[in-house]
């Protein structure tokens, strides 16, 4: 008997795959019986959907003004057709430039500077402090998200601005008093930015230690049995748990990247100068409301809309690149 023989009888024989199971038909459910089935629900959102029919979708209708020389009083119905001067007129605006690049540029210092401390925070304070200490420090820095941003405006007024408490510190210590941060161009990127951290960083914890909550506990002591220190479990263990969420927020943030803080920055317009704070919404108020050009300032947001819905579906898009759902799941 050959070699090849008696291997083949010794060795048992491998054994055979199963065969797939056979795919259960489903049966497809019509509209009417799916309609029949959810009536209930359907009837409970019905007035969110009736809302929001009449206060979103409606108005849009209103853009049409964008493409007329619209006058108030006229009416919609009666200005006249212009084409597409209005738009030509937006693109060939140098201060309508100059208020894009506003807003990119405090959008992109916001996006790295202000962006990345809710997610520190969070995972500070899920790690770090006991779950009483936690819940009080959460609610402290939760508060400042329910002032407006006049009041807000008026108390960094208070310590940073010419007669606030720093100015006054130096110039009681006898030295050089000039401290003036709320009229400074210069560092008016600075200040935004710390208001909008003071003011919203705690929105953000909050969703973020909301994330965490749903890391079983055992993980946590698993690792830290087979060895990791606190360091590797939060890079191995929270970090992953938060990827989601943080790449659901930042595609919705690139989408409001054109929208940074309409009353924030008009209630400090004035003292720092167009130059640095005007950005498109204030711009597109003061063309529009205050000086009266509505096709004009229609435009100019009709621009702002379309760019920003293409930016919330490239970033959805790399998010699905990367393997995320980002804001809808691929179909």
């Amino acid at each position: 008997m050959s070699l090849p023989e008696l291997v083949r009888r010794r060795l048992p024989d491998s054994p055979k795959k199963a065969a797939p199971p056979a795919p259960v038909p489903t049966r497809k459910i019509g509209w009417r019986v799916r309609l029949k089935r959810d009536r209930s629900l359907l009837l409970m959102v019905s007035p969110a959907i009736l809302l929001l029919a009449v206060f979103a979708y409606v108005p849009m209708l209103g853009n049409v003004i964008a493409w007329q020389s619209y006058s108030p009083y006229t009416g919609f119905l009666r200005s006249p057709y212009v084409g597409w001067v209005n738009f030509e007129r937006v693109f060939t605006n140098p201060l309508f430039v100059t208020a894009v690049e506003n807003t990119l540029i405090i959008t992109a210092f916001q996006l790295v500077f202000f962006f990345p401390i809710p997610i520190l925070l969070a995972l500070l304070l899920n790690s770090v402090v006991t779950p009483r200490l936690r819940t009080t420090i959460q609610s402290i820095v939760y508060l400042p998200h329910f002032f407006s941003w006049v009041l807000v405006v008026t108390l960094f007024q208070q310590i940073f601005g010419g007669a606030g408490l720093i100015n006054q510190t130096l110039r009681d210590h006898g030295l050089a008093a000039g401290f003036d941060m709320m009229t400074n161009p210069d560092t008016f990127l600075v200040l935004i930015t710390m208001q909008s951290v003071w003011k919203d960083a705690g929105w953000g914890i909050i969703i973020f230690l909301a994330a965490l909550s749903t890391v079983p506990p055992e993980q946590y002591e698993a690792a830290a049995v087979d060895g990791a220190n606190r360091w590797r479990r939060m890079w191995h263990i929270s970090l992953p748990a938060l990827r989601p969420v943080i790449i659901l927020l930042l595609i919705l943030r690139l989408g409001d990247a054109l929208t940074v803080g309409f009353e924030q920055l008009i209630l400090q317009r004035g003292a720092v100068g167009a130059d640095v704070a005007e950005v498109i919404d204030t711009y597109v108020y003061y063309q529009g409301v205050v000086y009266g050009d509505w096709s004009f300032a229609a435009a100019a947001g009709l621009v702002k809309g379309v760019v920003s819905l293409g930016l919330v579906l490239g970033a959805n898009k790399l998010a699905h690149v990367f393997g995320e759902s980002g804001v809808y799941k691929r179909a």
